[in-house]
Formats: C-alpha cells, sequence, structure tokens
C-alpha cells in the first residue's frame, strides 16, 4: 500500500535545530509535522479548497513518538496517510524518516475536524475531500 501514502514534507535538521546534546529539539519536530499536516490537509480539500476561505481544520489531538535521535545534518522525509474518516473529522499518521538510512526517527498520530469557521462549529467533510481521504487510507499499526 506504499501508494496510499503522501511524501507531505522533505527537509533536513540544520544544526540551530538542535538542543545542547546535538539532537534536534522536539519543537523542530512539531514544526515539521506541522508544516506536512498543511500538504496532507490541503491534498485532502483539494483545488476546491483554494478560494474556499469558510472552511479549516481544527486539531483535537496530536501525539508524537520520538524514535530515534536525530543530529544536525540528517536528511529527513515524512510520509503521511489518513488511518480513519469519520464524519467531520480525519485522523492520520506522519512518519518521520532518514531519506538516505531510511531509519524512523519519529512518528506523529494526528486527529483534525472539518470546521466551519464562520459557524464555529463542525462540519461534514465533503464528497471530494472523502474520496481522497479513502484514497489515502491504510489501516492503522
Amino acid at each position: 500500500m506504499a501508494s496510499s501514502r503522501l511524501t507531505t514534507l522533505v527537509s533536513v535538521a540544520h544544526p540551530w535545530m538542535c538542543d545542547t546534546m546535538g539532537h534536534m529539539n522536539v519543537r523542530h519536530y512539531a514544526a515539521m509535522f506541522d508544516d506536512a499536516s498543511f500538504q496532507l490537509l490541503g491534498h485532502l480539500a483539494g483545488p476546491e479548497a483554494i478560494d474556499n476561505h469558510d472552511l479549516g481544520w481544527a486539531d483535537v489531538r496530536s501525539e508524537t513518538e520520538y524514535k530515534h535521535e536525530t543530529e544536525a545534518g540528517a536528511l529527513l522525509t515524512i510520509h503521511s496517510h489518513v488511518t480513519r474518516l469519520g464524519r467531520s473529522s480525519v485522523s492520520f499518521e506522519q512518519v518521520m524518516t532518514g531519506s538516505i538510512d531510511g531509519v524512523v526517527r519519529a512518528v506523529n498520530r494526528t486527529t483534525t475536524v472539518r470546521f466551519d469557521l464562520k459557524a464555529r462549529r463542525s462540519a461534514e467533510l465533503e464528497t471530494g475531500l472523502r474520496t481522497r481521504g479513502e484514497a489515502l487510507l491504510v489501516a492503522s499499526d
């Protein structure tokens, strides 16, 4: 099911992202996962969402599991996929690996809700979004 995973970020762990122990600080993992989620959610929302400023997303849960230390200079790739589609929510997993060595550095699992920005409440997933989400659906390990 590798085709169901979307490459959502390719980056590098810069020295300024590292803590006093020489490893990438958790704040930068969070930023990379956040950037990757914008890619995933943009692909799900589709081109019709570009000019629609009435709908957005509200994250309701996010958990990151750190698997391997990431040192300055490490080349990183994040692949993302959907794990669950609800009435108004999407759960997804993002896996950060070393681009060269393939070592899993961290895994992020997030649930976000489609949000009507004017009514200030959840909104049902649109048909096109649901179809695109189903194409990226992978059973959670």
